[in-house]
């Protein structure tokens, strides 16, 4: 299966969704904000299939992320979530590189459903 890379500072969040999509099979990793994950990437063990990035967090949001591990790690696939109307207004010009954005709160089936597009997405590119 594949390995995502779930970033968002509220663990009971990472957990929740790190469960979920573990349900379906793939390899996990979890990261408290933008700057562990870049570690984790750049880090020998950092190749991953999906990064799945909360857009509001301290030390580096998922935006900033997103760009950063877009440029730096081209075939990586980018899933954005939030919580807020105008964090999600801001991720709209970046279509480009990020696969989409799930808002919060979301089902378990919801979040299950927008990693397997997102993958499939990937596949088919």
């Amino acid at each position: 299966m594949s390995r995502v890379l779930i970033v968002d500072d509220e663990e009971a969040m990472r957990l929740l969704v790190a469960r979920a999509i573990a349900m379906d099979g793939h390899e996990i990793l979890t990261a408290a904000d933008g700057a562990e994950a870049l570690d984790i990437l750049s880090g020998p063990n950092g190749s991953f299939d999906l990064l799945l990035t909360d857009i509001q967090m301290p030390i580096m949001d998922g935006i900033a992320l997103a760009l950063t591990a877009a440029r730096d790690f081209p075939q990586l696939t980018i899933l954005l979530m939030t919580g807020f109307a105008d964090q999600r207004e801001r991720a709209s010009g970046l279509n480009a590189i990020a696969h989409d954005v799930i808002s919060k709160p979301f089902s378990v089936a919801d979040i299950r459903t927008a990693v397997a597009d997102a993958l499939a997405s990937r596949e088919t590119h």
